[in-house]
């Protein structure tokens, strides 16, 4: 006959560990203030349905209309249905807090939120690259462009997007999930965020954040560095065009692109290119409102507004003259 010996140092080490750790966490919200809270709901559930809106209109016109069957436009459906799975995980969050004030969220549901968060901004980042790689195709070699930018390539590169952001997302949730959290169990943010949680751990998170920050500079500078390499070739090849016309609608097309990636990014690696845990935790909620909520929503304006071929698959949809 066996038996399992336990010795009561061991037995104090676990009664203590499972009474301190914390099974549910505390979103504090965007807004503490009361009046406020109201005008702010109002205000992001309407950008929110917009934003499922724009998107779900740019998928239908995309899937609806042979003409915008391109590259382009593929990475553009990529990119609306990313959106709305992007919103959809972080704005419930953001309204519920605005609607009841700070609220608990418990650890599993946390720890979810954070993986589909981590995986989404991660796929939108190695998407916009592979738009800019596009946008560079199509201007700086035309001729090579139906070869060097075929379906096979353009689903290699989307699948190859979403697969490196859930790669990237499994080892970071991973490591969050693992680490011990005693109390206090208070974020200060309005979804489950990498900083607040490294913030609230008891533990050492020094490996933690080394793998954090080398993601982040793997993902977003790698994919930084492709965008701009991309249109920084472009700039050049529209500089020697002879025709001022070409030039403008080059640039016309490319400036759209631009000025989303330049929003994401700037956002983006401010929060999370840097090793050491944030404090100043209202910029950080700022900051996140622009690439969760602002972006997702300027995304299909921005890269729609001069694009006439939308324009005219619109109107055939909307049986506009």
């Amino acid at each position: 006959m066996s038996t399992n010996f336990v010795s009561p140092q061991m037995e104090r080490s676990l009664e203590s560990g499972n009474m301190s750790r914390v099974q549910e966490f505390v979103l504090l919200g965007l807004s503490a203030r009361l009046g406020m809270r109201g005008v702010l709901f109002a205000v992001f559930l309407t950008l929110y349905l917009l934003t499922l809106l724009e998107n779900t209109l740019i998928v239908c016109l995309i899937c609806s209309h042979s003409e915008l069957r391109k590259p382009m436009y593929f990475f553009l459906g990529n990119l609306s249905c990313l959106e709305m799975c992007y919103v959809s995980v972080t704005m419930p969050s953001l309204l519920v807090g605005l609607w009841t004030g700070p609220f608990h969220i418990s650890f599993t549901a946390c720890m979810t939120q954070l993986f589909f968060f981590i995986v989404l901004i991660c796929t939108e980042c190695t998407l916009l690259a592979s738009m800019a790689y596009d946008r560079y195709v199509a201007i700086c070699r035309p001729l090579h462009y139906p070869l060097l930018m075929r379906p096979q390539v353009c689903l290699g590169l989307a699948l190859s997007s979403w697969l490196g952001g859930l790669l990237v997302s499994v080892a970071k949730t991973t490591c969050i999930a693992s680490l011990s959290y005693c109390g206090p169990n208070v974020l200060n943010q309005f979804f489950c965020d990498v900083s607040p949680l490294l913030n609230l751990s008891c533990t050492h998170v020094a490996l933690t954040e080394l793998v954090d920050f080398i993601s982040a500079i793997v993902i977003f500078c790698g994919t930084l560095l492709v965008a701009l390499a991309s249109y920084s070739a472009i700039g050049v090849a529209v500089l020697r065009m002879p025709s001022a016309a070409a030039r403008r609608k080059a640039f016309s097309t490319c400036a759209s692109h631009l000025i989303v990636v330049g929003i994401f990014y700037s956002a983006a690696l401010f929060i999370y290119c840097r090793p050491s845990r944030i404090k100043s935790m209202d910029l950080n909620k700022v900051l996140s409102v622009v690439y969760t909520v602002v972006t997702p929503m300027c995304n299909p304006v921005i890269y729609c507004l001069r694009n006439r071929e939308v324009h005219v698959a619109l109107r055939k949809t909307l049986h506009w003259p």
